[in-house]
């Protein structure tokens, strides 16, 4: 069975931050709080850039090369 991959938009945070740990300096850099955050279970990618009114795409690719993917 294949692991989760960074790029699947239905991927909760809770997920992204425990197989790339790496990336949470990402998300504080930005200001973002979600790393710890109680609906980080339920949050994905874009919602999180959806409330912090981020380019999903820049987004994504910042975490892409954080995580060395």
């Amino acid at each position: 069975m294949r692991g989760p991959r960074l790029d699947d938009p239905d991927l909760p945070l809770r997920l992204v931050f425990e197989h790339w740990p790496e990336v949470a300096n990402i998300f504080r850099a930005q200001g973002m709080v979600c790393f710890g955050c109680p609906i980080a279970p339920f949050h994905t990618v874009i919602d999180a850039c959806a409330e912090y009114g981020l380019d999903e795409i820049a987004f994504r690719a910042a975490l892409q090369a954080a995580a060395a993917l």
